[in-house]
């Protein structure tokens, strides 16, 4: 069985794929959730972010009518949360009526900065929310691969890579390939997609390969102190593992 070690160290990567990564916790508010008191409570502690946006939920229902075209309609329902953005927009926070989300988009600086950034974030939904269980915890780190111009071989970067059928050596347009992963002994699963993303010019750049990696919990911890600490660093091992068993040498010199 495999044992989680979270003191095993990995190869930092100067040049590291990550476009976002994520921290995501679902928990519900014990306290009032009321737009007006929450956003009056939470915006002077966010000097940092300054770009505020309220968020409703939404349902959405399509008619199918017999000889006419389907008609969508849009329904607003109760007030979900409060969306925060820094300056720049590299970094976002949710406060949400079903649990906090913290992002940070290229350029990645270091785990200690975005762990330290949504622990801090992290204290202010407490404060305010006081949720009293956590149901979800999840890291998600999505990577992309840049491959050089005219470069076709993608197997060459990723493993394991897409086979065409037996006896048919085609070349790929696409793929889409969606694993998850249970972790025998913990409470926690990994989801990982891997695809393609079209090269906007090819004349001036390869595909982009996607590595999506989100590991998560699959039940819910008492909310008390150290224990999102602990879980998310279990939860990084299990990313980075899945990371570094997911990309080839070749791939690894792309990052060094």
């Amino acid at each position: 069985m495999m044992k989680i070690d979270i003191t095993e160290q990995f190869e930092l990567l100067p040049r590291a794929p990550i476009v976002e990564a994520v921290i995501q916790v679902h928990a519900r508010p014990e306290s009032s959730w009321e737009e007006k008191d929450i956003s009056e409570c939470l915006k002077p502690k966010l000097p940092d972010y300054q770009k505020h946006f309220s968020r409703n939920r939404v349902t959405q229902e399509v008619k199918l009518v017999p000889a006419h075209s389907p008609q969508a309609s849009e329904q607003s329902l109760s007030w979900h949360g409060l969306l925060c953005q820094s300056k720049d927009e590299t970094q976002s926070v949710q406060f949400n009526r079903d649990g906090f989300v913290f992002s940070r988009l290229q350029p990645y600086q270091s785990w200690d900065q975005f762990f330290g950034e949504a622990m801090r974030l992290w204290k202010i939904y407490l404060e305010t929310a006081r949720p009293t269980e956590m149901q979800r915890i999840g890291l998600r780190f999505i990577n992309k691969i840049q491959l050089p111009p005219k470069e076709a071989d993608f197997e060459k970067y990723i493993q394991p890579y897409p086979e065409p059928p037996f006896n048919l050596e085609l070349p790929f347009l696409s793929f889409f390939h969606h694993d998850t992963l249970a972790v025998p002994g913990y409470p926690y699963a990994i989801n990982i997609i891997r695809t393609i993303q079209p090269a906007t010019n090819p004349q001036a750049e390869g595909i982009g390969l996607i590595v999506d990696i989100d590991a998560f919990t699959t039940q819910p911890f008492e909310i008390k102190d150290g224990v999102l600490e602990e879980r998310l660093a279990e939860l990084r091992w299990l990313k980075d593992k899945t990371f570094f068993g997911s990309i080839t040498s070749r791939a690894m010199e792309l990052f060094r």
